[in-house]
């Protein structure tokens, strides 16, 4: 399940680039401060992983329960975000069936079509190559998001405020205010 986490959330990372360049909004990154991840897809991914076997063999199930797992992880991140962070990555207030802005129905919609290539076409290509990489690879990468990610909390703690983490778009990169004028 880690290596699961880890591809689709850099998987996620990828999407959220891809979304940013073509809508023109080129928000803070939604992940880390070093690693080119986005943790609230890898953790949708690994719940939508862990539906049930008879669920893949039912589409329509399969579209509804993806959509739900991954809407209850991107839920569950904007309140750690909000309450354990103090910031916000998104809001969605305006979209239609939008829950105090954390999810709405349309990328609801798109977590359960997400969840169809996900689980037929991803995952079974993908699943092989990850189940090979060596456990001595597998530790390095845990220590290093650990560390990532207590860097990251700390950082946005800190300073309240995700502009703090890197934002990449239109190949700028804009200099963090916490980071001084040497960087």
């Amino acid at each position: 399940m880690f290596w699961n986490f880890m591809a689709y959330s850099f998987a996620g990372f990828l999407l959220e680039t891809a979304f940013a360049r073509l809508t023109g909004r080129h928000s803070g990154r939604k992940g880390l401060l070093v690693l080119p991840l986005c943790p609230v897809y890898g953790a949708g991914a690994c719940l939508i992983l862990a539906l049930p076997r008879w669920v893949d063999e039912r589409p329509w199930v399969l579209f509804l329960l993806g959509a739900l797992a991954a809407t209850a992880a991107e839920y569950l991140a904007a309140l750690w975000h909000e309450r354990g962070l103090g910031v916000s990555f998104w809001n969605y207030d305006g979209l239609p069936g939008s829950i105090r802005g954390r999810v709405c129905l349309p990328f609801s919609l798109a977590w359960g079509v997400l969840s169809l290539g996900l689980v037929y076409w991803l995952h079974p290509v993908l699943a092989p190559w990850l189940a090979r990489i060596p456990v001595p690879v597998s530790a390095l990468a845990l220590v290093t998001l650990l560390a990532d990610g207590v860097l990251t909390a700390a950082v946005l703690r800190g300073t309240g405020d995700v502009a703090s983490l890197r934002r990449y778009g239109r190949g700028r990169r804009i200099r963090p205010e916490w980071a001084g004028d040497d960087a």
